[in-house]
């Protein structure tokens, strides 16, 4: 149910409706625009306060955007999970850099939004999917182009890479990394479900896109911190 309605709040992280719309649209997605008595009734009716549990899978299933039944550990929750998982991941990175005033942190803000529209498309298996349903949850390629220019903008201030990197550098590097390792299983728990023509190929390749920039951006962020990066080196077990 939440990745149904979070297409509809998705755009709100680009301005494109207000927010009073969006928050009709949930509204009456849920449905919860009836309230009881008369609106000529001189005291204010008190609308129902939805509440957060449905109890409708408490058996083990859930529902995609489609409508469909679907098994809670089927791929496509799986997927979903971990996408929700990276966004999280990204929300803690980006609470760390803001701490240290970085201007990436909007970057950041804009790939949350488009996760969600991430998984919007993988909640709509394609086999299921009205006309409808394929119109609004559509994924292009256009924020995959957006991450490449990002990606190479940063490579261009950074020293070349002649070691293997361990996740360092201070707290918003290596929430960064966390972040990157949680995006390339992300990206792993879709490909199942784009070979088999459920999901649009754009999706994952954004996911392996964006663990490329998280990893560039952890570098970015430790070296405007002046902050050392920690390199590999193979331990001796003679």
């Amino acid at each position: 149910m939440y990745w149904g309605c979070a297409r509809l709040v998705a755009p709100l992280c680009r301005r494109r409706r207000p927010a009073i719309a969006i928050a009709a649209l949930l509204w009456t997605r849920r449905g919860y625009c009836s309230m009881d008595g008369d609106s000529s009734d001189s005291k204010a009716v008190k609308p129902k306060v939805p509440k957060i549990y449905t109890k409708t899978g408490d058996k083990g299933f859930s529902s995609t955007f489609t409508g469909e039944r679907r098994q809670k550990d089927d791929n496509v929750f799986d997927a979903l999970g971990s996408t929700d998982e990276l966004t999280s991941a990204i929300g803690l990175a980006m609470e760390f850099c803001m701490e240290k005033g970085h201007e990436f942190v909007d970057e950041l803000h804009e790939i949350q939004c488009v996760l969600q529209d991430v998984g919007s498309n993988v909640a709509t298996p394609i086999s299921s999917a009205r006309e409808s349903h394929l119109k609004r949850t559509a994924f292009s390629g256009k924020p995959v182009i957006e991450l490449e220019q990002w990606i190479d903008r940063y490579a261009e201030q950074l020293p070349p890479l002649t070691n293997f990197i361990l996740p360092s550098g201070g707290k918003c590097s290596a929430t960064l990394h966390l972040a990157r390792s949680i995006c390339r299983r992300a990206e792993r728990s879709m490909i199942s479900i784009v070979q088999s023509g459920e999901a649009d190929r754009n999706a994952a390749r954004y996911l392996n896109r964006l663990s490329d920039y998280l990893f560039m951006l952890a570098r970015y962020a430790a070296m405007k911190e002046g902050k050392k990066e920690h390199v590999y080196k193979r331990r001796n077990y003679d």
